[in-house]
């Protein structure tokens, strides 16, 4: 019995090496799991349901392989990917969730979220955060041309790139009080999220006892999961 836990894999043509590792994790390790959720960000950007890349084709059925050998994926929208909608998680069989989801796996109360609302120092990125979330300015956004939204896409990088340079890296990390608001809020003692890219358990303070904080990895050289038994939660870092 095993829950596992995946986020950030950036998902895109020019970077195939991930995107054949993260298949062949969907073929394996995976398909003996009791359900995959995928935390945000499984792709490096999302321009909407609509757009033909055969990259996206192919992640979509081997999803559906996945659901349909009997394990279920539930998906979590990243900072990259908060356009995934109705249609890709139908093609690839994915359930959905909302941005902050509650789980008993176990007996363990585990809440699980992408992380970016975590970053609360960060106003520059909240601010950006706020305005593409805005209903409108998606169905505004959804309705231009694919061309159009490739080229607003590769803007909105190449600035997000170029705004993060700048940054400190305590800014974008996340902040302690905001990870214990949250806990707190939800009265759990664990959280699994990702988005900082810095893989690691943290023990802290919430709810009057120990709690834990585990941040999964970004899919670069290697991959990144949590697997979550009854016995256990472990962060687990595996080659392609």
């Amino acid at each position: 019995m095993a829950t596992l836990f995946i986020a950030d894999l950036h998902l895109q043509t020019e970077e195939p090496a991930i995107t054949a590792g993260f298949l062949r994790f969907l073929q394996g390790e995976a398909r003996r799991a009791d359900a995959l959720y995928i935390l945000g960000d499984l792709f490096e950007a999302w321009i909407g349901d609509d757009d033909p890349n055969p990259l996206h084709r192919q992640i979509a059925a081997a999803l559906k392989a996945l659901a349909d050998s009997g394990v279920p994926c539930y998906f979590l929208h990243g900072n990259r990917d908060f356009l995934v909608g109705k249609r890709f998680a139908r093609e690839s069989a994915m359930t959905l969730l909302p941005e902050e989801k509650l789980l008993d796996l176990y007996g363990r109360k585990v809440l699980i979220m992408h992380g970016d609302t975590l970053c609360t120092d960060d106003a520059g990125y909240l601010a950006f955060r706020a305005k593409v979330h805005n209903p409108w300015f998606q169905r505004l956004f959804l309705a231009l041309p694919l061309f159009i939204r490739r080229r607003i896409a590769a803007r909105m990088r190449a600035d997000s790139k170029a705004a993060n340079s700048s940054k400190s890296m305590e800014i974008m990390d996340v902040n302690p009080q905001a990870v214990v608001d949250v806990m707190e809020k939800h009265r759990v003692q664990w959280l699994i999220h990702g988005h900082t890219h810095r893989p690691a358990v943290h023990p802290l303070e919430a709810n009057g006892q120990t709690a834990y904080r585990v941040v999964l990895g970004a899919w670069h050289s290697q991959g990144s999961m949590v697997k979550v038994t009854p016995e256990d939660v472990e962060l687990i870092h595996f080659p392609f």
